[in-house]
């Protein structure tokens, strides 16, 4: 699916591939996260080859024009892990917001461990 509307341009969508990039770069830029772990067994071969795949350790899903986000991470050892995620929750929500103009739902942080 995408996320579509329309405005004074005519109807903008916005695919769940671009979200799936605006999320990872902003969860890779916050403190503390070390790395987004992939759930998909492509990135894993993709990772073999040093293809890049964006959008790893992401997963979006819309309805009704509203993106529902699942982010998985891996956190530095030493940081508060609760305060990580609500920063990253909230910075995730605004910089989707902000780039594509769509409403966010929910975000779910899953922190699949913690690294030196």
């Amino acid at each position: 699916m995408a996320l579509g509307t329309y405005n004074k341009f005519g109807h903008i969508s916005i695919s769940d591939e671009a979200v799936a990039v605006i999320v990872s770069r902003t969860a890779s830029e916050c403190y503390g996260v070390v790395e987004l772990v992939s759930r998909r067994f492509s990135d894993n071969l993709a990772k073999i080859f040093n293809k890049k795949t964006y959008g790893k350790g992401v997963r979006v899903v819309t309805a009704d024009n509203v993106a529902i986000i699942d982010l998985y991470v891996v956190l530095k050892l030493g940081v508060n892990l609760e305060a990580v995620r609500e920063s990253l929750s909230k910075a995730v929500v605004y910089s989707v917001e902000k780039y594509t103009g769509m409403r966010v739902k929910s975000v779910t942080v899953n922190v699949v461990g913690v690294r030196v």
